[in-house]
């Protein structure tokens, strides 16, 4: 197959760099979305919300943020990723901006619906993020290195508070809540000037050689997914968009890999909506500290994030299956996930932080959802695919932040929350441990 322009010769490693961009990308995307976690109980006192009324608003996002999948993930197929992208990026980065006048400029009906609003809007306008990054990592990377790419993006989100947590607490304390969604928003703005230079497409990229383009294209990464093809007639029996649709909701395989990804989306929203006010609630911690101490378990994640790709490829580098490779970090991670539970019986803060970190850490170890997405989803439906993945998933994050709301309301205690986060962890096992079969490539049938 010829490409589009001529090569440079030599080797060269900008899918290195694309996924850079999409690294940095994500680590705003959930710095954003857990803002509210850091300034939630300042939020709070000021305005005097009850923790139940705090899990309505957190929900808002998860509500939007599973919706917007589905749509998401068409939009990606049907326009690419450079368009879609950078248009959700700049529409989450003004969704935070603008939470940031809340109390002063906005203020629609109540305040608790202005935030629920924006928070609403902030889910639905992020939702083609993550599917876009899996679709990048498809585009961009053979299936050997498919593992630690898409451990890459994923762990962002570990990084985003390592990063972030203590400046946000820092704003808070030294300023108001109202300058961590200024600061945040403003960095989604610079983001989005950089993101309209990228090349996304290998083909079209001056800086790829065709020594990278051939590696990439031998390992199987789908290097034309967005090149423009001639126009010509469809062939009759090729499946529509329902039918496929169909297929990605009716496959055991996936539907193990979605009540997996589900389970650990769990954790994910304990981690950036509820856990610094744990902290700082059920701990005695002050905001500075609990900014501070949230990110202890945030690098163990990140660690654990990376950790789970290298092992992941360096399996199938070694001739095991798909299967093996994505299977064998997933289940263990879960399984070191379960320890959070353990903070109910101990009094010392360190050992809490401990707990949590290591329960983070298996976390990110088994985040590898994202890469059985690339190596599994029909090539006519990457970016649909990643979003029904992502959609169903995220229903955890409409039900872990209301169920812990309502738990908290009620006992006053964090307690029954760990215990309902930590039996995630014990499904997710069981569902890729027996639900999901052998992990290969979903074919499409057309029909007659």
């Amino acid at each position: 197959m010829s490409t589009t322009m001529a090569k440079p010769q030599g080797s060269s490693k900008v899918r290195y760099l694309i996924l850079l961009m999409i690294f940095v990308i994500t680590v705003i995307n959930y710095a954003d979305r857990s803002t509210l976690s850091l300034t939630g109980t300042t939020i709070s006192h000021e305005f005097g919300l009850s923790p139940k009324e705090l899990g309505v608003i957190f929900s808002a996002f998860g509500w939007a943020y599973a919706i917007g999948q589905i749509p998401g993930g068409w939009f990606l197929d049907r326009f690419g990723s450079k368009i879609v992208y950078g248009s959700s990026l700049f529409l989450w980065s003004l969704c935070t901006f603008c939470q940031g006048l809340i109390g002063n400029t906005f203020h629609f009906v109540s305040l608790i619906f202005t935030f629920f609003f924006f928070r609403f809007m902030l889910g639905l306008v992020e939702s083609p993020a993550f599917p876009a990054n899996s679709r990048v990592v498809a585009t961009w990377f053979p299936t050997k290195e498919r593992g630690l790419a898409s451990s890459a993006f994923n762990s962002a989100q570990y990084f985003g508070t390592i990063i972030f947590a203590p400046i946000m607490g820092w704003l808070v304390t030294k300023y108001s809540w109202h300058y961590v969604y200024f600061f945040m928003g403003g960095l989604g703005f610079i983001l989005v000037m950089i993101w309209a230079a990228v090349e996304l497409n290998p083909l079209k990229n001056k800086r790829v050689s065709a020594t990278e383009l051939e590696h990439m294209r031998a390992g199987g990464a789908l290097i034309d997914l967005d090149q423009k093809k001639p126009v010509v007639e469809q062939p009759k029996n090729k499946a529509s968009q329902w039918e496929i649709l169909k297929v990605l909701l009716t496959n055991r395989m996936l539907l193990g890999v979605y009540i997996g990804q589900y389970c650990i989306t769990a954790l994910s929203y304990f981690f950036i909506t509820w856990f610094p006010i744990y902290l700082i609630k059920g701990r005695g911690m002050s905001i500075m500290e609990a900014g501070m101490v949230a990110a202890i378990p945030a690098i163990c994640g990140f660690s654990g994030g990376m950790l789970g790709g290298i092992v992941s490829d360096i399996l199938i580098r070694r001739g095991f299956s798909n299967t093996v490779a994505r299977k064998i970090p997933f289940t263990l991670g879960m399984f070191f996930a379960t320890t959070l539970v353990f903070c109910n019986f101990v009094d010392a803060k360190w050992v809490v932080i401990m707990l949590m970190a290591f329960a983070f850490f298996g976390k990110g170890l088994a985040a590898i959802g994202w890469a059985v997405i690339a190596d599994t989803a029909p090539k006519e439906a990457i970016g649909l695919t990643g979003g029904v993945f992502n959609g169903l998933g995220n229903i955890a994050g409409i039900i872990t932040p209301l169920v812990i709301g309502y738990i908290v309301d009620a006992t006053g205690s964090f307690s029954g929350a760990l215990y309902f986060v930590a039996a995630h962890s014990l499904l997710a096992m069981f569902s890729y441990l027996v639900i999901v079969g052998p992990i290969q490539r979903i074919q499409i049938k057309t029909g007659t």
